[in-house]
């Protein structure tokens, strides 16, 4: 099989490089080893209507990258308007936060169909498309709509959320109904699954049997893939990373206090707000921890040009100013607030260099920064994980502090709770969530998906050759395979080609 990995950025194998996002640090390795191809953004845009989209290639280990301008007519509308102000908020149960126009969704279609024509050249006999994340849900769909019959597979990195909740996002019905253009959809856990097969049920009427969604020309299975990380690797980054100047200058700079570290994208999904509170709360209640520990926060900025990220930055900012003026010395800090990224081999070392390792969003996919700490901790002294149960990763790493992200006087108790513990504790919780993240690696996760896929495309495969339709009408939304079904505009209005 020759493998094509599509995400909307890609991420090169630089060590001077910071790492932003799960799904860079995730897939960046599998696709080194693999040989796959990775398409995706160049963070570039071109003007003008291009026929033949043009792509930068350079090797990435025994694969490659190429690399997309994309139309500058249509990246704003596609990125910053229907994928994050539209589709991220309520794939993260924010509704309220929901801002978009119709020609936002125009947009976001075209630069799906876009991308579609891109990978038309990287479609060989045995080829296979992996499609990444809700920036490219109605991609499939646009590569059948243009008459291809490869596999073509998709998974979600973010939640799925309910049924009332997807329903806020404009023309959510021809969206889903465009998923259902791939062989296999793969989700995080089960309750993102469940949601998304109960919409297809409940909103589509289709029939759903065992995962399986039958639309009459072919069938679409959803799994869940649950992503995850190199442990191994990682572990041996981390230990080496102590010897890091900047891991070194932070360790010295402690004078014997502990480490509470919580490292994220700078978004309103993370809690972070929260969390601060919960820090603040822990200290004002207990005095006798002042000067003890300090919380290392790194909240690297993304999507500035949002206005809820706008008064998210602001707003972190202003109370952790108020924590420090309050609560700090002239010399002691209870919170180091810092707004830049870290390459991995950096963050290796925080990780490890910390006795509590901070992971509270108050919804997440996944969240690879939960592993990523375990996988670094010393085994001989390792710290603790203090997690949210609305992050995937709380189905695995089970032996954690699970705490509601909404709770602040909770948040604080067990954050006081994990600096105290003992040390037999702290080693059979780690060993137990180590022994997960061993045995469901990223390799693993790369390889049921690819295995899973190539069953789901010979099943269809069986069924018989799809007709293809003509491209949509106005009121004609398109289905999976490149079919068509009339649907009057109430249903979500019209496909945009």
């Amino acid at each position: 099989m020759n493998l094509i990995v599509v995400s909307n950025r890609v991420a090169r194998a630089s060590g001077n490089e910071p790492m932003t996002g799960g799904l860079a640090a995730a897939l960046l390795p599998v696709v080194e080893k693999s040989g796959a191809i990775w398409v995706g953004s160049s963070g570039r845009v071109r003007d003008g209507v291009h026929r033949e989209p043009f792509a930068e290639i350079e090797p990435l280990g025994a694969g490659a990258l190429a690399m997309l301008d994309l139309p500058a007519a249509h990246y704003g509308g596609y990125y910053e308007g229907f994928a994050n102000s539209a589709l991220w908020p309520a794939l993260h149960s924010r509704p309220d936060l929901i801002r978009v126009s119709h020609d936002d969704y125009r947009s976001y279609r075209e630069v799906n169909a876009f991308m579609a024509r891109a990978l038309l050249r990287f479609r060989k006999p045995d080829a296979a498309f992996w499609i990444q994340d809700y920036h490219f849900l109605a991609l499939g769909a646009e590569l059948r709509r243009l008459g291809v019959d490869h596999p073509l597979g998709f998974f979600l990195h973010t939640p799925w959320p309910s049924r009332a909740t997807i329903g806020c996002v404009p023309h959510h019905r021809e969206l889903i109904e465009a998923m259902l253009a791939y062989d296999l959809i793969g989700f995080q856990t089960e309750e993102d699954r469940g949601n998304f097969l109960g919409y297809v049920a409940s909103e589509l009427g289709l029939k759903v049997a065992d995962g399986v969604v039958s639309t009459g020309h072919g069938a679409t299975r959803c799994e869940v893939f649950a992503i995850s990380i190199d442990a191994g690797a990682f572990a041996q980054q981390a230990q080496k990373a102590m010897t890091h100047p900047e891991v070194s200058r932070l360790r010295k700079s402690l004078n014997g206090e502990k480490l509470v570290i919580g490292v994220d994208r700078l978004d309103y999904s993370k809690g972070l707000i929260n969390r601060v509170k919960a820090f603040d709360k822990m200290l004002s209640d207990r005095p006798a921890l002042l000067r003890t520990v300090s919380l290392l926060q790194i909240a690297t900025p993304s999507r500035g040009t949002i206005e809820a990220y706008g008064n998210l930055q602001g707003d972190l900012a202003k109370l952790v100013s108020d924590v420090n003026g309050r609560l700090g010395e002239v010399d002691w800090t209870p919170i180091r607030y810092l707004n830049k990224g870290y390459r991995q081999s950096v963050l290796a070392g925080l990780y490890r260099s910390a006795q509590v390792g901070l992971v509270t969003p108050l919804q997440d996919g996944m969240n690879l920064v939960a592993k990523e700490y375990v996988a670094a901790q010393n085994p001989v002294d390792p710290g603790v994980l203090v997690l949210s149960k609305f992050a995937g990763a709380a189905n695995e790493l089970d032996t954690a502090l699970q705490v509601n992200p909404h709770d602040i006087d909770g948040m604080s108790r067990v954050i006081a709770a994990a600096l105290a513990m003992p040390l037999t504790e702290r080693r059979l919780r780690w060993e137990a969530m180590m022994a997960r993240l061993r045995d469901n690696s990223i390799q693993r996760w790369f390889g049921d998906f690819v295995a899973a896929l190539e069953r789901a495309h010979a099943g269809n495969r069986s069924v018989g050759p799809v007709q293809l339709a003509p491209p949509a009408q106005p009121s004609t939304i398109m289905l999976a395979g490149g079919w068509s079904r009339r649907s009057p505009r109430a249903a979500g209005g019209a496909v945009l080609q």
